[in-house]
């Protein structure tokens, strides 16, 4: 094909291109209060990025529906003219799932953010995707009952979002991820149906799918309304703090406490650097002095915790602490989380920007992968402060850097993909609860073979065959793999070449 006529098919694609955008949005803007459909710079600015800060995009267009037929119409609208929509929550995700698409919507949730009942009696709560994680336990605390999963965001982000990442948080080692307390969820597919999933029983006839669509970054539907089971306030709580002279003497404290057979509510571990900006910021009253401390919170009735106690304290003494405090008090107990869930923004205190890590090991591998991770910060030159669910593997590995310096961020996003490349290595993976988005792209080319990768292909292809729901996110594409070398391609050619396009 001459050049002219690439031109002329090229401008043709660009007419058809303006002319749905215009038609879209004019529909957008009749089915929609003015104020919730943004299209000015100052307006969109806010939602150019997530909670990934270091890649940035700013978007077309943001809805913000206030019920779920707006969310079908939109999404409708927008599978008649091929515009590409990207699900957004609360905007804390820090992977790049919410990233936007230069020539797609951005469907924000926020404003479906209706709590519809407490039934105290079924123990369960049904929800708007809007609603924050923290307020769902808030308005079920006059029962006696919460809800687990409790990321270090919970007091900002979305139960819908929580769906799209399978969040956890710091009780999921007891008490199990998003996706083991969500009962039911209402879906708008790529189509625009709307389908219900679950119920509110903990088990339902045929394939399980609503499991299918916790974790999948809303790339197989968008979340809507969510039924979540709610568990009643343990009897009574125990947080013990123990500080140990080496971090790995405090790994292996963890592993000998899960191997004992003792299942905490929440087992995190914090390093000296992380544990020092928590205590300048939140007042926790960390031991300064520790390389590492962990933070341990064992529930029950009253005469079980007390053999617990007993049995934890002396483990940790075995392994090494030289410093156990147990606090029984509430506020005391309330004191030490805080310095734990600040962590993230304690750091931001420490330098300019950080990278937020989220690879998963097995528990017995911690030792070995922290002294890696300390390994691959001195050969990079750029600091690292460790945070994470030390009792389930999934770590976070915070990465210290300047953006302003040129050509830092990608050193820090090599460096973030070296860490993940070491937890795979030693039988993990690269993701606990934060999700693929667009940052674990690459490195997702090193976990799953072509095959694997060809199967998550045909699953998006099968409720979404024009890829509209948040595109680009989540799975590598095939292409992409082949360059970096991490999957197997013959000749050159993809194996399955009619799904190249993903």
């Amino acid at each position: 094909m001459n050049t002219v006529a690439q031109q002329s098919i090229s401008a043709d694609n660009l007419a058809k291109q303006s002319s749905a955008h215009g038609a879209v949005l004019e529909r957008l803007r009749g089915m929609l209060p003015a104020a919730s459909v943004i299209t000015d710079a100052a307006g969109l600015r806010p939602y150019e990025t997530d909670g990934l800060t270091a890649i940035r995009e700013m978007p077309w267009v943001v809805v913000l529906p206030e019920t779920e037929a707006q969310v079908a119409e939109i999404v409708r609208c927008c599978a008649e003219h091929g515009v590409p929509i990207i699900p957004r929550g609360a905007g804390t995700g820090l992977s790049g799932g919410a990233r936007p698409h230069q020539k797609g919507v951005v469907l924000g949730l926020s404003k479906m953010s209706a709590i519809l009942e407490i039934d105290p009696e079924n123990r369960i709560a049904k929800v708007q995707a809007g609603v924050r994680n923290l307020a769902i336990t808030q308005a079920a605390q006059t029962h006696g009952l919460y809800y687990a999963p409790d990321p270090s965001s919970q007091i900002a982000c979305s139960i819908g979002g929580n769906v799209a990442e399978n969040a956890g948080g710091v009780h999921c080692l007891k008490y199990g991820l998003t996706v083991n307390n969500v009962l039911g969820a209402r879906v708008v597919m790529a189509s625009g149906e709307i389908v219900e999933l679950g119920g509110v029983l903990y088990d339902n006839p045929g394939p399980d799918l609503l499991a299918l669509i916790c974790g999948s970054e809303g790339m197989l539907g968008i979340v809507t309304q969510v039924t979540v089971a709610l568990l009643p306030e343990p009897e009574t709580k125990a947080v013990l703090l123990a500080a140990f002279c080496e971090v790995v003497q405090a790994g292996n404290a963890v592993a000998a406490i899960i191997s004992a057979g003792i299942i905490p509510a929440g087992m995190e571990m914090m390093d000296k650097m992380a544990v020092q900006a928590a205590e300048a910021f939140a007042k926790a009253g960390y031991p300064l002095d520790a390389e590492a401390i962990l933070i341990i919170e064992l529930d029950g009735a009253a005469a079980e915790l007390a053999t617990l106690n007993t049995q934890v304290t002396d483990i940790l003494r075995a392994y090494g602490a030289y410093q156990v405090d147990e606090a029984h008090d509430a506020t005391q107990q309330a004191r030490l989380w805080k310095g734990r869930k600040s962590a993230f923004p304690a750091i931001g205190r420490l330098s300019p920007d950080y990278l937020c890590m989220d690879g998963t090991i097995p528990r017995k591998a911690l030792p070995k992968v922290l002294t890696e991770i300390d390994t691959i910060s001195q050969t990079f030159g750029l600091a690292v402060a460790n945070v994470f669910h030390a009792a389930d593997g999934n770590l976070h590995p915070l990465v210290l850097f300047d953006a302003n310096v040129p050509g830092q961020t990608d050193h820090a996003m090599a460096m973030g993909a070296k860490i993940l490349e070491a937890c795979v290595a030693a039988g993990g993976t690269v993701t606990g609860e934060h999700g693929v988005g667009v940052e674990k792209l690459d490195t997702m080319c090193v976990q799953f073979s072509s095959e694997e990768l060809q199967q998550f292909f045909r699953l998006k292809a099968a409720v979404d065959p024009t890829d509209l729901l948040n595109p680009g996110k989540g799975i590598p594409t095939l292409t992409r793999c082949g360059e970096l070398g991490g999957m197997h391609v013959h000749k050159g050619r993809l194996p399955f070449p009619e799904l190249e396009r993903f």
